[in-house]
């Protein structure tokens, strides 16, 4: 296991959120339903159902310029993006780092049909349990908000595969909690998560894998 790194909560924190009003201003089972066919309504849909409208603002490129200072990016490397939704972090590696090679897969039809048109023939549809790329194919395997939406059962099945296709840096965010008060928080805000987990069981987690990259931990404060 790697070590601790926190790329996004510049991202994360700027985000407020009403929790009561989640759980509270539409059925929270139904939303979950809705938002777990990961189509037009999590995506660009209601604000109740998902994202409320997944555009691109450019709000990447300051975590794509971090990670790539990071871990030296340079033109030339090859970056996968585990969970891309609709590419825009890996246009903004692009932007940051002309010249490097971008891949990324994702669950969601419905996110890769609509991704950002310049990287969108670089995208597939694709499970993080088996990844369709040889061994030690990337220089960097990011994977950011998209692990915990897997059952534990096939979590170390992704780790092992993450691990498997990076032949050097690897780095994962995932939401976690440290107090109750945030397991609550993350429980009525989040429609599309299957691991509550606190930092120690992600831990264990990782080791059980053999995860060797880096990682960081979403908290709902």
């Amino acid at each position: 296991m790697g070590k601790y790194i926190d790329f996004l909560s510049v991202i994360h924190k700027a985000t407020k959120r009403d929790y009561l009003a989640r759980v509270n201003e539409y059925p929270k089972a139904e939303a979950i339903k809705i938002a777990k066919q990961y189509g037009y309504d999590y995506w660009d849909g209601d604000r109740k159902l998902g994202y409320g409208g997944y555009r691109y603002d450019g709000r990447w490129q300051k975590v794509a310029k971090a990670i790539a200072e990071y871990y030296n990016i340079k033109p030339g490397d090859e970056i996968l993006d585990i969970g891309c939704g609709k590419g825009f972090l890996l246009y903004d590696f692009t932007q940051v780092v002309p010249g490097v090679i971008v891949r990324g897969i994702d669950i969601s039809e419905y996110a890769i049909r609509n991704a950002k048109e310049e990287i969108k023939s670089f995208l597939q549809v694709g499970d993080a349990k088996s990844l369709p790329y040889k061994d030690k194919s990337f220089d960097l395997v990011v994977s950011v908000n998209t692990l915990h939406n897997l059952y534990c059962y096939d979590m170390v099945s992704a780790l092992k595969e993450m691990e498997r296709v990076g032949r050097k840096h690897k780095y994962l965010v995932v939401e976690s909690y440290r107090t109750e008060e945030e397991k609550v928080n993350m429980m009525y805000w989040v429609l599309t998560g299957e691991c509550f987990f606190a930092p120690k069981e992600w831990g264990w987690f990782f080791e059980l894998a053999g995860y060797t990259g880096d990682y960081s931990f979403i908290y709902f404060e």
